[in-house]
This record gives C-alpha cells, sequence and structure tokens, in this order.
C-alpha cells in the first residue's frame, strides 16, 4: 500500500470494526489507493437502532430551513473541491479526469436541487364541503420522511449515485444508511464528509462497509427498512425487493443495452453524440449506445466506419491524465467478459469495423460491431463496455421492432431529420424515455429516469426520488365555522 493511501475507519455511530478491511485499488494499474474497516451484522444493527431513534424521536427532527442550509453548504464546498474530488473519482473508479470532473459539478447542482426541492415542494387542499358529509370541513395535506432509507449504490458514477440517492434522503428529513459500491467507497466517503461538514450531524447519514455477503443482504431485509434505493444488476436488485419488510417502498435502477434507431439522419450532427454516448466511461453506463439500427444496408456501413473513425481516435489509459478519453473497465474479469463477447459475436458472422482487443489487463480497445446476430450475447445482453453494435434493417418499423426484442426498456432514442419517422420511433419504442437526435445517455438530475421491465422500477431524478422518501400526511378539520 501506497503511503499516501487513505484508511477510513467505522462511519456507524457507536458500532466497533469487524477486523476485516476492505481494500481498494485503481482499475487501471491495480494500485492500492485506500482501505476502509469493515462491520459485522452488529455493527448492521447498531446503524439501524441509531436511524430508528433519530426517526422516532420527531422533536429532533432537522427542521426544513436547517436541511436546506446544509444541502446548499455541501453544494458550495463540493464545488470548491471539485478538482480533489474528481482525481479521487477517476483514480479509484477509472472513469476519465475530464469527465469526472463533469460529474462532480453535477453532483454539486444535485445537492442544490434537493434544496430547490423543499423550497417549491408543496401539498394539496382537498375539496370538502361538496357533499353533506364533508361539511364544516377543512382538509389539506404536507409531507413528512418516510423512514430509514437504505440506499446501495454502484461503482460507475461513484460521487453522483451517492448525491442521487443520499441528497434526497437528507432533504426528506430521513436517517440514511448507504452502501457504496465496494470498488468505489472513497467518493462515497467524500460525500458524506462533506455533508458532516455542511452541518448534517454523523448519525443521520452512516456509512455501512459490510464485512460480507450477509451483512449486505441485512441492509435491504431488516425490519425497519422504510425504503430502499438500488442500483446494479437485475438479479440482486429483484432478490433484494423480495426480502424487503411489508409495506417497505424501493426504486431500483437496473440497466439495459439502450437502442438507437437511425433512418434520414444528419450524420455530422448525431455522431458525436453517438460516440460519446457508447464510449463515455468505457461504455460502462447503464444507458449506453449499445445497438444502432439504420435503415439500408449501405447506410449502416456508412455510419459503422464513421463511428470507427471516431472511436479509433479516441485516446485510451490512464483515467488520470488530463487527456485520456476512454479509461480502464472497473475489473479485469470484466475485459476479458467483453473480449469473450466479441470474440462469440465475430465468430458467429459479426464483421469488426475496429477495436476487438485487449490493450491491458485493464483497457478494452472501442470496438465497432457491423450486424451481430441477434441470438448473440451483444445483442440481447448489456455489454457494460466500450462496444458499439450497429445493424442494418429495411424499416424504421422493422429497427423499432429488433430494438424491443430484449427484456430491457430504459432510455431510446431516434436520428431523423423527419418530424413523422420521430414520432412514429417514439411510439413504437419500448422506454421511458426517447432522445431525438440524441444519446440514449442523455440525462439531467430533474428529469425522471426509469427503467422498465427488467431495468428497473421506480422512477430516479431528484424530484421524483424525493417524492418517494416522503408520506403525504392529511389533516382534516371540522369546525362549525366551515
Amino acid at each position: 500500500m501506497s503511503n499516501s493511501a487513505r484508511h477510513i475507519g467505522v462511519m456507524v455511530s457507536g458500532a466497533a470494526a469487524s477486523g476485516k478491511k476492505l481494500e481498494v485499488r485503481a482499475p487501471f494499474d491495480q494500485s492500492v489507493i485506500g482501505t476502509l474497516d469493515c462491520v459485522g451484522l452488529d455493527g448492521v444493527e447498531q446503524a439501524f437502532n441509531t436511524a430508528r431513534a433519530l426517526f422516532q424521536n420527531k422533536d429532533g427532527w432537522l427542521p426544513k430551513w436547517k436541511r436546506v442550509e446544509i444541502l446548499e453548504r455541501a453544494s458550495a464546498l463540493a464545488l470548491e473541491r471539485k478538482e480533489k474530488y474528481a482525481l479521487e473519482a477517476a483514480t479509484e473508479g477509472g472513469k476519465p479526469f475530464k469527465d469526472s470532473l463533469v460529474e462532480v459539478v453535477r453532483a454539486a447542482d444535485g445537492l442544490k436541487s434537493c434544496a430547490e426541492e423543499l423550497r417549491t415542494q408543496s401539498g394539496s387542499e382537498i375539496p370538502m364541503g361538496i357533499t353533506q358529509s364533508s361539511a364544516n370541513r377543512l382538509a389539506f395535506t404536507t409531507h413528512e420522511p418516510i423512514g430509514i432509507v437504505v440506499a446501495l449504490s454502484a461503482f460507475n458514477h461513484p460521487f453522483n449515485l451517492i448525491v442521487h440517492q443520499v441528497g434526497p434522503a437528507v432533504a426528506a428529513g430521513c436517517p440514511v444508511i448507504v452502501k457504496p459500491a465496494s470498488d468505489t467507497p472513497l467518493s462515497c466517503v467524500n460525500v458524506v464528509e462533506l455533508l458532516y461538514e455542511a452541518g448534517l450531524p454523523r448519525e443521520w447519514v452512516q456509512l455501512v462497509i459490510p464485512a460480507d455477503r450477509a451483512v449486505s443482504s441485512r441492509l435491504a431485509s431488516h425490519p425497519d427498512v422504510a425504503f430502499l434505493s438500488f442500483i446494479g444488476s437485475p438479479g440482486v436488485g429483484w432478490k433484494l425487493r423480495s426480502d424487503l419488510p411489508p409495506g417497505a417502498r424501493c426504486a431500483l435502477e437496473h440497466g439495459g443495452c439502450a437502442p438507437v434507431v437511425v433512418e434520414d439522419a444528419d450524420i455530422d450532427y448525431v455522431l458525436p453524440v453517438l460516440v460519446k454516448g457508447g464510449f463515455y466511461h468505457a461504455g460502462q453506463v447503464c444507458v449506453s449506445v449499445q445497438r444502432v439500427y439504420v435503415t439500408g444496408e449501405e447506410a449502416a456501413k456508412e455510419l459503422a466506419n464513421r463511428i470507427a473513425a471516431a472511436a479509433s481516435a479516441l485516446k485510451v489509459g490512464d483515467p488520470r491524465d488530463a487527456d485520456t478519453d476512454v479509461g480502464p473497465l472497473i475489473r479485469h474479469k470484466e475485459t476479458d467478459r467483453v473480449d469473450e463477447w466479441v470474440k462469440e459475436a465475430v465468430g458467429g458472422g459479426a464483421e469488426l469495423i475496429c477495436g476487438g482487443k485487449k490493450l491491458s489487463p485493464a483497457l478494452y480497445e472501442p470496438t465497432v460491431l457491423l450486424n451481430p446476430p441477434d441470438s448473440c450475447r451483444v445483442t440481447k445482453e448489456e455489454i457494460f463496455g466500450p462496444v458499439v453494435c450497429v445493424y442494418s434493417s429495411k424499416s424504421i418499423e422493422e429497427s423499432c421492432t429488433r430494438a424491443n426484442s430484449v427484456p430491457f426498456a430504459f432510455q431510446a432514442a431516434v436520428c431523423t431529420q423527419n418530424i413523422d419517422k420521430a414520432m412514429q420511433a417514439f411510439r413504437l419504442l419500448n422506454a421511458s424515455a426517447v432522445m431525438v437526435n440524441d444519446t440514449t445517455a442523455f440525462r439531467v438530475d430533474w428529469m425522471p429516469f426509469a427503467g422498465l421491465r427488467h431495468s428497473g422500477h421506480g422512477v430516479g431524478g431528484i424530484k421524483y426520488t424525493l417524492e418517494d422518501m416522503q408520506v403525504q400526511k392529511m389533516m382534516v378539520l371540522r369546525s362549525k365555522e366551515l
């Protein structure tokens, strides 16, 4: 372990370390960059005891003005330290520094958005006096925190995803227990410590590093869980949902193999966003551009060649370098898996336009495939790697039918200069959002973000997550003066 490696102690109030430590390694070169003390089942129980006591003591709830103050202060601090946080996120997660810097700035804006939602959120009046039985009554709703929030996060946006999950919980007034991805816990530590420094009492956000899988599972199955926020694979998400206690709500954000349909498009205009959407963070994004369906064989070949030319010009390397475009995959076994899937597709008849090989145990060359078989894994499953597949089709109807042939439905895109074709694709595509002349990976944090079918459950986005973490409480007032 290098002398600069961080060590993080237990961040659960009153809990002791289990004796195990989580070692954090940079995916690019496997250097040890940090260690964290783990907790066992007793540590999880202590976290819930602390959170339960906070929630049950309504006189001790943080007032709304205080929550606004904390979130705004945390946002300002994040911006002041954006380069520091971006470098650590790039080092532990592998996303290039320039993209990690954008992530941290976006996260700061997300914290600010949490505060702004509190400023504008309101209840509603429920009509009364419109029947004889409702006479002499006034009814209205307000918002209260739902209870203890458990947030289980992912590695691919290690700073911003924590803000997505923890920020709304703080805004709602919920005690939150957060478990980061084991590959990228240091960015989570940075966000939590940022909130502490901004004035949040430590007990309101507790960070858990589990000693083993049983400890992780207990976080979702504990009877005090009121809301589970999960970002990760479908198999794990659906299992955790089945383990939740009665009455608990959840939001599950899984992934998919995002489709783009192309017909009569301005290729010069859409090419940059398709390339960015396919190779950003080495394709390790749940809505990365993965499958591109193009009407016409020649048009498909031309687009594949143009994407390949742009992909081949991308710099692949150390994510800490300012000019790196594509960094490592998160683990070496993922590099091996992507290589296996690409070889399977080529063996099945796909044309390899560019890439198709490992550059190191951590790095995979940006790859473009033309017409992989519909039966191979790069077509049917989420690649989560720097691979874009282009397919020729006979019509936009065929493109949409093939795009819909997988069990995932998240974000999709249509590239066209024809408004009728855009509307047709919008109608036909199975998706929660359809982008026109844009990447499937477009997102701002105030819009809804929802996986359908195998891709998830519930709706993400600051506003929607905040509402999920609250209950609407109604007062009905009866008075002879009404």
